[in-house]
Formats: structure tokens, sequence, C-alpha cells
């Protein structure tokens, strides 16, 4: 994994839109079917718009139905971090950028196969990076 990336809370208004910085630090939720990514099947990787940390292949994009991009799994262990989230009203397991904490969405267990795990994520938490364009540089 890339080395962690820890900015003041001003750094973060300075680098993220308004929209980023509510969800990826705020842990706020875009609205359904509103998300740039959603049914888009383009090949390449998507990474968090925070840092460029890789977090998700397009191979394991798929539709949900839910109105948010889901995956089937994250592209590596180092990926993403998983953690217990009980807002709401609702027991969820929160889903963050394990090199800067950004939150992305949540993960469900009722996704397609082969790891039956839906990835809900947010589309203004990620950017997505064509196949045979260089992934951001470890510093960004």
């Amino acid at each position: 994994m890339r080395e962690k990336l820890v900015l003041s809370d001003a750094e973060w208004r300075a680098r993220l839109t308004p929209e980023q910085y509510e969800v990826l630090r705020g842990h706020g939720t875009e609205h359904p079917w509103t998300g740039c990514f959603l049914g888009t099947k383009d090949p390449g990787t998507y990474v968090c718009a925070a840092c460029g940390n890789p977090l998700f292949r397009s191979g394991t994009k798929f539709e949900s139905g839910t109105g948010w991009p889901s995956f089937t799994r994250p592209v590596g262990p180092d990926a993403v971090t998983e953690h217990a989230d009980q807002s709401h009203g609702m027991r969820r397991v929160e889903v963050r950028c394990a090199r800067c904490d950004g939150h992305l969405g949540h993960v469900f267990p009722d996704g397609s196969p082969p790891t039956g795990a839906r990835y809900c994520m947010n589309s203004v938490a990620l950017r997505h990076v064509a196949d045979g364009e260089a992934l951001p540089d470890a510093a960004t």
C-alpha cells in the first residue's frame, strides 16, 4: 500500500470540491441515480478522488439496481478498510480508502459472484483512470 496521506481539515477543503468533501471527509452520501459512474463500463481502475489510491478494477463493477456504482471486490487487500457503522439507525459496514481514510460508501453481503459482496460506492469519491493511462503518482 502507498504511504498514508494525512492532511489538515483546511488542506482537505482546499483539495476537494464541496461535494467531494461532504462525502469523503464528512461521511455523506450522494443522492441515488445521480453519480457519474453509474452505468459506465469503460475499462480501467477506479481510484480515490482524494488521494489517487487504486481501489477497484472496472471488471469487478456490476449493475446492482441500487442507484450507486457497485463492485464485487477491491483491487487488493490493502486498498480499503472496513468499519462498523451504526449511523442512521442501521447496522452497516463502512468502506474507507486505506490510504487517506476517505469515506467511499458501504459494503453489503448481497452482491454478485464470485464474492457475494456489493461494494456500493459514491461516484464523487472515485476517479476513473482508463487502461493505458498512468495511475496517479504516490505523492499525490
